[in-house]
């Protein structure tokens, strides 16, 4: 979903087995599938930020553009926080949610689906997906404002 095209996934998967043959540490990663997830879907943000070279793609630069309203900027939070603090912040807000929320929330914006096939997976209308996005998003503000993200 991230690179929109099967051929570049393709590529794009076998990028993620070198990249696991170079870095996987000695000991064995657990849960290995999210090890070789998180590296698939960094390779596949690579490959979209070349293939895009500056031109707005589709519905996942949209998503990131939804998330950016409500994240602080990367300087602030490197500045103040650091990434990691930020990203168990917003692991603590999800566990927060209901399971609905929070699977539209990670379908959405970890991997990069549409409101429309997002309905089509809880057997709902794409309105009701976007509604509860919006209202996430909101929550996830608020939260961050209190714990002093933002």
């Amino acid at each position: 979903n991230i690179l929109g095209n099967d051929r570049d996934a393709e590529e794009c998967e076998n990028d993620v087995y070198l990249a696991a043959w170079n870095t996987i540490p000695p000991q064995r990663p657990d849960p290995l599938r999210t090890y070789l997830c998180r590296i698939a879907r960094n390779q596949a943000l690579k490959r979209r930020q070349a293939n895009a070279a500056g031109k707005r793609g589709g519905g996942y630069d949209a998503a990131l553009e939804e998330l950016a309203e409500v994240l602080p900027a990367r300087e602030d939070v490197e500045s103040r926080l650091g990434a990691s603090a930020l990203a168990e912040a917003i692991n603590a807000f999800l566990d927060t949610l209901p399971y609905e929320d929070r699977f539209a929330f990670m379908r959405r914006y970890w991997y990069g689906d549409g409101p429309g096939e997002i309905a089509e997976m809880m057997h709902t209308g794409s309105h009701r997906v976007s509604v509860r996005l919006s209202r996430t998003r909101k929550k996830l503000q608020v939260y961050l404002k209190k714990e002093g993200y933002l």
